[in-house]
Formats: structure tokens, C-alpha cells, sequence
């Protein structure tokens, strides 16, 4: 009966971590609700099988417990792609249902592990930590040979360049396509959204923190 006690506040304690971090830190940061179901069930799903393996024991049970893990792990990474922050939270999810899963842990020390972790993801993605650092890949309707021209023109169209990459280079249509990360200037670091100050010709770029 004891064990069975054990296993419901483990239980309980992993449901409410995981809810508070999709809940209430995940989604109201980044608003997509398609990764809500696979977070819960994930985290569910993984401290299911740990508590389940646990009773093996010594014929292997832990190993292939953690075998599951990186699997799990490598599946999820090759599927559908995710932001790099959202990867973060994945492996967050699966961490607390590794460790609300074992049942020779003690429930003080599993809750400050997982309170550890919530603390952590919650701070570590705070909007205001390095809020006007920005990664854009944007196409500039021009071709510099000059690396000190090129950051001129990036800074003209979106802010200081703190690192750049030049992914394409067509000289047949004056086009550059730069992968670039910029800081904002600080009249804008409140919009998620800046436009650059003269239009680039090609695709759109993709605005997202860094």
C-alpha cells in the first residue's frame, strides 16, 4: 500500500511540473498549441514506463529505461522541425518524467529537482533575458565584396550585426542571402516585429529570438 502511496504523490508531483511548465511558462511564451499534447504526453508516456521498468530490476530494466530515453529523444528531433528553445522544453518534459518516475527517489529531493528545472527553463526563456538580440535570414537586393559594406548594410536595414553568415550569393540576379544575428535598436526592442528600413527583394525573412 505504502508503494502504491509513493507512486500517486510521484504521479501527482510530475503532472502538476509538467502543467505548470506548459501552462503556464510554454505556452502563454510561444503560443503554439500543437506541441501542448506531445509535452503532456510525452512526459506521461515516459514516466509510465520508468515506474514500469523499475519493478524489473536487476534483469535490465534501468538500462533499457534510459535506452528509451535517447530514443525517444532521437525520434522527436527528426521529425517535424521545432525552434531551438522548443527543443528545450522537450528535453525538460522528458527529464521530469524521468526523474518523478523513479520510485527509490525521495518525493523532497524529486520535488526540488523538478522545481530546479521549472526554475531554470522559466528564467532561462524570460522574455526580457537579452530581449534585443534578434537571428533573421534576410535577402538583400545587393552583392558586397566588402565585409565592412555588408555590415554597414545590415545595420542600416535592422541593427547592430552581431554575427553574420552569407548562405547564398547570385550574381546574376545583385541578391545576397544572409542568415544574420543583430541586436535592436533600442526605440524597438519592444516589437516582435521590426521592418527593415528599405524592403529586401525575395523571401520574407523569419523573425524569432535568440
Amino acid at each position: 500500500m505504502d508503494s502504491y502511496r509513493h507512486l500517486a504523490a510521484h504521479l501527482g508531483l510530475d503532472l502538476v511540473a509538467v502543467c505548470l511548465l506548459t501552462f503556464a511558462v510554454y505556452y502563454p511564451r510561444h503560443r503554439r498549441r500543437d506541441l501542448v499534447p506531445a509535452y503532456l504526453a510525452l512526459n506521461v508516456a515516459l514516466f509510465t514506463v520508468v515506474a514500469a521498468l523499475a519493478e524489473v530490476g536487476g534483469t535490465g530494466g534501468t538500462a533499457l529505461g534510459f535506452g528509451l530515453f535517447g530514443v525517444l529523444s532521437i525520434i522527436r528531433l527528426r521529425s517535424d522541425s521545432v525552434q531551438h528553445e522548443e527543443v528545450a522544453y522537450y528535453f525538460t518534459t522528458l527529464v521530469l518524467g524521468l526523474i518523478c518516475g523513479l520510485p527509490h527517489l525521495a518525493f523532497g529531493l524529486t520535488a526540488g529537482l523538478s522545481a530546479l528545472l521549472l526554475l531554470v527553463i522559466y528564467v532561462a526563456d524570460h522574455p526580457r533575458l537579452l530581449a534585443r538580440s534578434r537571428r533573421t535570414i534576410v535577402t538583400l537586393d545587393a552583392v558586397h565584396s566588402d565585409p565592412a559594406a555588408l555590415r554597414a548594410d545590415l545595420a542600416r536595414r535592422l541593427g547592430e550585426p552581431l554575427n553574420w553568415t552569407v548562405m547564398e550569393v547570385d550574381f546574376v540576379r545583385d541578391l545576397t542571402v544572409v542568415d544574420v544575428r543583430y541586436r535592436e535598436p533600442e526605440h524597438s526592442a519592444g516589437a516582435r516585429l521590426a521592418a527593415p528600413a528599405e524592403p529586401a527583394r525575395g523571401t520574407a525573412p523569419a523573425w524569432e529570438s535568440v
